[in-house]
């Protein structure tokens, strides 16, 4: 089998050359091109496994390179070399399809890494062998159904796995977003390094940046050994970012700093260190309304949001809740040992024109409520409790109840905003749960569908204990 070969289009011979002894000792072929018209000419005669590409070139720029690639090469990753500090071309390149990018002066170690990661996209796991992507179809993926937007999600995850751009997944609550950054991992060359989630608003203010970046012994009282951070935890994998919306302004500005340099600070060092992470985000909340009220910075935005991926709401796909409820209902039975149980026409039909304001999440709540409570081998319209809901339930927060679990006189007291209707809402369901598992936390979390930390997070934050 022969050596993969890299492409490298640059001005510099001495940049050309060390760009090639760096490849060549990683056992890769490379062949080169001063200039644009040179490149056109190999990329048309030539297969190549990796383009590299300077920006400013003598007859063109890095961009046409690109463009010119994804229209006629479209597996051919490609990535550019920037100028240092201008990482306004790298995101322009990245939203044109570009795999990555690098920096000058060249660091040979993250060049390594980006190499390799793009090498492994040109292997039968990504391509098959008739040449068409595999991707995350409906008979392999987690990601359930037939309906138009879910094919459509699954071709856009297939096509964003292939690049190590920055993806922003947005979605309401419960629309399975999580699920979708995993895919987007799996599906990629970093599908062997680690996947790690973070839930930006379960972390307190005060830990975020030892939490994030790690910590020096001795750096601060409390801190009696050396602590890797979560992003160098996901070394050679994903960082994915839940609910990045509830970052603190001073970490927007650290992470910014994380996306445009490729290297992270651990409090109490004096150096920083290079991570190769790719960075995935995600929130239910408007990013852009966020930008506009200056809670979120606009910088960081257009960084993490050089691709994005919408997940649509369970209420726009009622052709998949059957599909949906059968999964859920089996694995339900499965872990109860009970045979699964069958919807009867009218519980379903329930169920397709219910509005679902919790989305798949509210469906498995109801699934699991209707499990218990029915007989026979079969779950009728009794047995799943749908309630009218008041419109405020559809802006329900990660942590609220399920919709169902309030009336709609319910939601409508009160004269204040609509974020203190909210929050009485949340504090009131938090507080059921409590007192239903005898405030055992871990239980009352389990209850909640949302883990001990952020419920410990949103006790302190709404002021229960």
């Amino acid at each position: 089998m022969s050596a993969p070969t890299i492409l490298i289009i640059d001005d510099e011979p001495d940049l050309i050359e060390l760009v090639s002894l760096t490849l060549q000792r990683m056992r890769l072929d490379t062949r080169s091109a001063a200039n644009m018209t040179e490149a056109l000419q190999l990329l048309r005669s030539q297969k190549f496994d990796l383009c590299l590409t300077d920006m400013r070139l003598p007859d063109g720029d890095g961009l046409q390179i690109v463009e010119w690639i994804q229209a006629n090469r479209p597996r051919l990753p490609v990535a550019v070399i920037t100028a240092h500090g201008n990482v306004e071309s790298a995101v322009r390149a990245l939203k044109l399809g570009a795999f990555d990018f690098v920096s000058k002066p060249l660091d040979l170690g993250v060049l390594r890494k980006l190499v390799a990661t793009a090498i492994k996209l040109a292997g039968p796991d990504i391509i098959e062998s008739d040449g068409v992507e595999a991707s995350p179809t409906d008979s392999n993926s987690p990601l359930l159904g037939h309906s138009a937007s879910m094919n459509d999600l699954r071709s856009m995850i297939a096509r964003v796995a292939r690049s190590q751009a920055p993806v922003y997944i947005s979605g309401e609550s419960g629309t399975g977003k999580e699920l979708v950054a995993r895919l987007v991992h799996q599906s990629g060359g970093r599908a062997e390094g680690p996947f790690v989630p973070v839930n930006c608003g379960a972390i307190p203010s005060e830990l975020m940046e030892s939490e994030f970046f790690g910590h020096k012994r001795g750096s601060f009282t409390g801190a009696v050994a050396d602590k890797k951070g979560l992003i160098q935890s996901a070394e050679g994998g994903t960082l994915f970012l839940d609910e990045v919306a509830d970052l603190p302004l001073h970490m927007q500005v650290k992470l910014l700093r994380v996306i445009q340099e490729k290297a992270v600070r651990p409090v109490g060092e004096q150096r920083e260190q290079a991570v190769d992470v790719r960075i995935l985000s995600a929130t239910h909340k408007n990013l852009a309304d966020l930008v506009a009220l200056g809670r979120f910075r606009e910088d960081l935005y257009y960084r993490i949001n050089v691709i994005e991926l919408r997940v649509p709401a369970l209420r726009a796909r009622p052709e998949d809740i059957a599909d949906l409820a059968d999964s859920i209902l089996h694995r339900l039975a499965q872990r109860m040992d009970i045979p699964a149980p069958q919807l009867t026409p009218r519980a379903l039909d329930a169920l397709q024109n219910y509005s679902f304001p919790g989305n798949v999440r509210e469906l498995e709540n109801i699934l699991e409520r209707a499990l218990t409570l029915s007989s026979g081998g079969r779950i009728d319209i009794d047995d799943i409790q749908l309630r009218v809901l008041a419109p405020v339930a559809a802006a329900t927060e990660p942590g609220l109840p399920a919709a169902g679990s309030s009336t709609p006189a319910e939601a409508d007291k009160g004269s204040g905003s609509l974020g203190n209707q909210l929050e009485d809402m949340e504090r009131a369901a938090i507080v059921r749960a409590l007192e239903q598992t005898r405030y055992n936390k871990t239980a009352a979390a389990k209850l909640l569908g949302m883990t001990f930390r952020a419920l410990r997070y949103r006790i302190k934050k709404l002021g229960i204990e």
